[in-house]
């Protein structure tokens, strides 16, 4: 089954109903008044050129070694004005016209010659400086195409999360991408879509983005339970001379996620040494020092994936009546009941990155695809893309998949509805929130 982290987590945390649109009183803090102006989701609107754009290079069959879906869906700009996304599990295949032979109305995908289409851990899109994808990356051979990032020897596989521009060293010239990776290992049980193992970081060269190695910067230290180790990478934020990077837990069956933080100075990702955790008070070099700058509290809390952005992303710079603007993490919301699906995204926000952060406040509810059974297709991952932002709106990614009914493999609904595993886009605007 294709998918990316966030849905085997987001699914047993929260079946979402659709939210009101009423919001929750600030989560932590509110006996002090805050340095910054509060900040929200105020309004949304579907980016359809780029969802076309993923849509059109994916059922594009002058080309059958290619992406024709995947989630994850993370970006970096890179200097020359192209974009790399990077994505998790990814079918490479071949796009048929409806209908196919067991009836169904909707594009879907074979492998080249037939059968069942090819299914990576990861890949990455080459998109051009005018906006269009137009090249995959792979590992492997072009007759025998493998994962972009190799799977680690011994088992289990890598998945891309956030990625940066960065010097190959502090203070130099030369520039270098650095990729965080994912590792996870198989399971059984909650960890039936593999189990968190550690996270690692991925040096491509520029321009040619030719992955010159990979190093582990956090293992799985003493946590035996894999519920209890944090992955980072969920977002990276280069801020004064740091990368602040974001990470979540993953424990199997919870309504939600916490959050920790971290922060590296800028050209050292790669460098284990150069990593400090935060652990509610300072920044520490072991990484089981860390506290969770965003714990789960009940319900509430984030997904195993969530974006986070600085001031002015999405938004005027300055705040409310004068104050500062501040943070934005988006997430799906794991307060929600019932069983409808993974529908609904909320936003914390904080004067600083490591808090204390206040929320839910905002939220919206993407649309998805039309299909048969549309309380089955789940909305997860929310991804900011800063790099995209015009006129003062931010470009959001979200991803889509297909859930259940239980004994029914999801992979078989998305090869036959090939809408179902794609990103989609929307534009959201922020505002100030009171304090």
């Amino acid at each position: 089954m294709a998918k990316a982290p966030t849905l085997r987590t987001a699914l047993a945390a929260a079946l979402l109903l659709v939210q009101t649109s009423a919001e929750a009183p600030p989560r932590t803090g509110a006996a002090h008044r805050p340095q910054c102006s509060g900040r929200r989701i105020s309004s949304w609107s579907v980016d359809s050129r780029q969802t076309t754009a993923f849509s059109r290079y994916g059922e594009d069959n002058t080309r059958v070694d290619d992406w024709t879906g995947g989630d994850g869906t993370h970006s970096v700009r890179l200097p020359d004005g192209r974009t790399l996304w990077l994505f998790s599990d990814t079918f490479l295949d071949r796009i048929q016209p409806p209908p196919n032979p067991q009836g169904a109305h909707h594009r879907w995908r074979t492998a080249d010659g037939g059968g069942t289409p090819l299914l990576r851990h990861n890949s990455a899109v080459l998109m051009s400086r005018s906006g269009r994808p137009e090249r995959t990356l792979t590992g492997g051979t072009p007759a025998a195409p493998g994962p972009f990032f190799p799977d680690p020897p011994g088992g289990g596989w890598r998945w891309p999360v956030q990625a940066a521009v960065e010097p190959r060293t502090p203070g130099a010239r030369e520039k270098v991408v650095r990729v965080l990776l994912w590792r996870r290992t198989p399971g059984t049980g909650s960890w039936v879509f593999g189990a968190p193992h550690s996270t690692e970081v991925a040096t491509l060269s520029l321009p040619g983005l030719h992955l010159e190695g990979i190093r582990a910067t956090v293992g799985p230290g003493t946590a035996h339970d894999p519920g209890r180790r944090v992955l980072y990478g969920a977002a990276a934020v280069a801020r004064g001379g740091w990368t602040y990077v974001f990470g979540g837990d993953d424990p199997p069956a919870a309504p939600a996620s916490s959050a920790y933080l971290a922060r590296v100075p800028a050209g050292r990702l790669a460098d284990r040494a150069g990593w400090r955790f935060w652990d509610g008070a300072r920044w520490r070099l072991r990484p089981e020092r860390a506290r969770p700058v965003l714990p789960a509290d009940g319900q509430r809390g984030v997904g195993s994936a969530f974006t986070v952005l600085p001031p002015g992303a999405g938004t005027a710079r300055r705040g409310g009546a004068g104050r500062p603007g501040a943070w934005l993490l988006l997430t799906m919301d794991t307060g929600g009941g019932g069983a409808a699906g993974l529908r609904t995204i909320t936003g914390y926000w904080a004067c600083a990155p490591q808090g204390p952060w206040h929320g839910p406040l905002g939220h919206l509810t993407p649309p998805r695809p039309p299909t048969a059974e549309p309380r089955r297709v789940a909305v997860y991952n929310p991804q900011a893309h800063p790099e995209f932002t015009a006129h003062g709106t931010l470009l959001l990614s979200y991803d889509i998949n297909w859930l259940g009914p239980p004994g029914v493999p999801a992979g078989d609904r998305v090869n036959d509805e090939v809408e179902l595993y794609r990103p989609r886009f929307l534009r959201v605007r922020t505002t100030h929130a009171a304090p």
